[in-house]
């Protein structure tokens, strides 16, 4: 029983990271479990690939210098000895993007890039990334080369990862290559900004191919997409980050930490858009013989002018000014004009309020407005109209379909306390501390409140969203279902099914939010799943929404990767009775998932869990472990 219960172990990690999957003879449509032949490919999100020197750089009054291949993302010590040292490794010219004249810095390979940024015994653990995933795959046998780890540089616009690394051409002969290495299609991993990416590289990858061989091509290669996290409409802390600067947690100033995110022109990719605006498709400009560098025009429905806030909760920006301007020594006022302007007469009167809309942050009238108190607004706007809406493949400030994919799943944490809108004024001090943040925008729980407690009006969603980005964004996949939904909530922890919730058959029309008529319990962390099967032939679609599950740490949610692996062990599964897994219990998959219950005296899930020393263990609960015989329970998801 024991070699059955490892057997079946290395089968379930074979099926979920990878994509290998044999056709069955009879229909062309179906798989059948061929385990061997699954690949995974992770696309990590921002500042989650480690970036290493490329040059040497004599730091003076620094026991640190930097040569070739040592680490820059993320290395704290030499921060720590010479921010100044550090930072010319960091940042790229704000208009062309090249590196610093004294040293470049490239993205590292492999998934050592993405395990742990800053390597270590106290670093290591607060920089990890995808360390617990990996872990996972290892516990359950996955082999060395199904796993495959994409890194780029996340400091740059998605056309300069293309020019400058041919990032999107590497991309694809990875895909390729798993083809031939495994013998069946990949199974993509995305993460917050990595979704980005990889819906540029979905329509870069139209360029590429022939327009009848497009969908062979992606059903040939890749199996099934896992979005996690994705801000499918943008993160209102970008704007916080651009205009205050955000730390990372590194032991920076905010100034310093702004001078830094502005010098990269990835700061714009995730910029809050509005739901209602779309750019022109150039895929069809290049079949119709416009030019590559014609600009895309917005086109904004009805809803948008009609509606407030752009289809957010809020507006984004709230900016106090002043009405007139007196002399600011760091002000754009000319020379000549302040010296002729008579003081004496100016009206001083109470600051202006004026705020702006998701769509009037990514269009760039946000940008303009401020010209005459912000000096970075002019590399701001270049890089807007350059990198993002001049790009010739794709504008990414605009919403996304459904991709062309066989199985998408989209997944993310809601409930928690999320920043939505800020009100900013100005400090009176020179860039890049010329703004200060007087009051912030929360969401949670389906009410908009402020810094102080007060209540604010505006659109709140029925729930809230991960810690970073808002509901509004992470959800508008669900309008990649279809008319007929099925929605269940379960119990994140194990459950023998009790206090499943099940609604079938639920209506759902277009660009319509989903709310289910469940009930919750405050003391219960749930799983949502929105499922659909039918709307369109040979594909499938799913939703879950993980309640209190935190955006960066969503990737290493033991509860996420028990889904992952059930849902593509039950997918490949040639006994399978439904379109997607059973939700009628979990049991435990690990030793690790059974643990001490001290008020029972006893190890808790009896039916799955036993009491087990072996040497070495240090406490009860490590002493709890799966009993031979619950291999089995693999079975009831099918």
């Amino acid at each position: 029983m024991r070699g059955e219960l490892q057997h079946l172990a290395v089968v379930l990690a074979l099926l979920i990271v990878g994509g290998g999957l044999r056709r069955s003879s009879g229909d062309e449509g179906e798989f059948i479990g061929d385990y061997s032949k699954l690949s995974g490919i992770i696309i990590p999100g921002f500042a989650s690939t480690q970036l290493r020197a490329w040059s040497f750089l004599d730091c003076s009054y620094s026991p640190f210098d930097f040569n070739p291949l040592d680490l820059v993302w993320l290395h704290t010590a030499k921060l720590l000895s010479s921010v100044n040292c550090w930072l010319k490794c960091m940042l790229l010219d704000p208009y062309n993007q090249t590196d610093h004249p004294e040293c470049k810095s490239r993205p590292d390979s492999g998934l050592s890039a993405i395990t742990e940024l800053d390597p270590g015994y106290i670093t290591g653990p607060l920089s990890s990334v995808w360390k617990d995933w990996i872990k996972w795959c290892i516990e359950f046998g996955i082999e060395a080369n199904a796993i495959i780890a994409v890194p780029y540089d996340w400091r740059l616009a998605p056309s300069m990862l293309e020019e400058r690394d041919l990032y999107f051409h590497r991309l694809k002969l990875t895909f390729e290559t798993a083809l031939k290495l495994r013998g069946g299609p990949s199974i993509v991993f995305a993460h917050s900004l990595g979704n980005f990416v990889f819906r540029y590289f979905l329509e870069w990858l139209k360029l590429e191919i022939a327009p009848k061989h497009y969908n062979q091509w992606l059903d040939e290669h890749i199996h099934a997409y896992f979005s996690v996290g994705a801000p499918l409409l943008g993160a209102t802390e970008t704007v916080k980050a651009m205009l205050l600067g955000k730390t990372f947690g590194l032991p920076v100033s905010k100034g310093t930490a702004r001078l830094m995110f502005n010098s990269f022109a990835s700061s714009l990719w995730m910029l809050p858009f509005s739901k209602y605006c779309r750019a022109d498709n150039p895929y069809w400009k290049h079949f119709s013989g416009a030019s590559r560098k014609s600009h895309q025009t917005f086109q904004c429905d009805k809803r948008e002018f009609r509606e407030n806030y752009s289809g957010w909760p809020t507006n984004i920006v709230n900016l106090e000014i002043p009405s007139i301007r007196p002399f600011d020594p760091f002000s754009s006022l000319p020379e000549l004009e302040v010296a002729h302007t008579n003081f004496s007469t100016w009206e001083f009167r109470f600051p202006t309020h004026v705020s702006f809309s998701a769509r009037e942050v990514s269009d760039g009238t946000f940008f303009r407005s401020i010209a005459d108190y912000d000096s970075d607004n002019k590399r701001l706007l270049y890089q807007l109209q350059k990198s993002y809406h001049g790009d010739p493949v794709l504008n990414p400030l605009t919403p996304w379909d459904r991709p062309p994919i066989k199985n998408v799943f989209c997944i993310y944490g809601i409930g928690l306390k999320t920043e939505v809108g800020y009100y900013l004024a100005r400090s009176g001090k020179p860039y890049p501390r010329n703004w200060i943040l007087t009051d912030v925008i929360y969401e949670l729980e389906g009410s908009l409140f402020s810094r102080s407690g007060n209540l604010v009006e505006g659109n709140p969603g029925p729930a809230s969203g991960d810690g970073t980005v808002s509901y509004n964004s992470l959800s508008l996949c669900k309008n990649w279902l279809g008319p007929k939904v099925n929605i269940t909530r379960a119990p994140q922890s194990e459950h023998d099914g009790s206090d499943v919730q099940v609604e079938l058959n639920v209506g759902h029309q277009h660009e319509a939010d989903i709310i289910p008529n469940m009930t919750r319990s405050r003391s219960v962390k749930y799983i949502t799943y929105y499922e659909d099967s039918e709307s369109i032939p040979e594909k499938k679609t799913a939703v879950w929404e993980l309640d209190k599950v935190n955006h960066r740490s969503i990737v290493r949610s033991a509860v996420l990767m028990r889904e992952l692996w059930l849902q593509m062990w039950h997918d490949i599964h040639p006994d399978k009775k439904s379109e997607f897994v059973t939700k009628a219990k979990r049991g435990p998959l690990r030793d690790d998932d059974c643990y001490w219950n001290y008020k029972k005296a006893r190890c808790a899930l009896p039916e799955y869990c036993e009491y087990r020393y072996l040497l070495g263990d240090v406490h009860l609960g490590q002493s709890c472990r799966l009993k031979n015989s619950s291999a089995h329970t693999l079975l009831h998801y099918l």
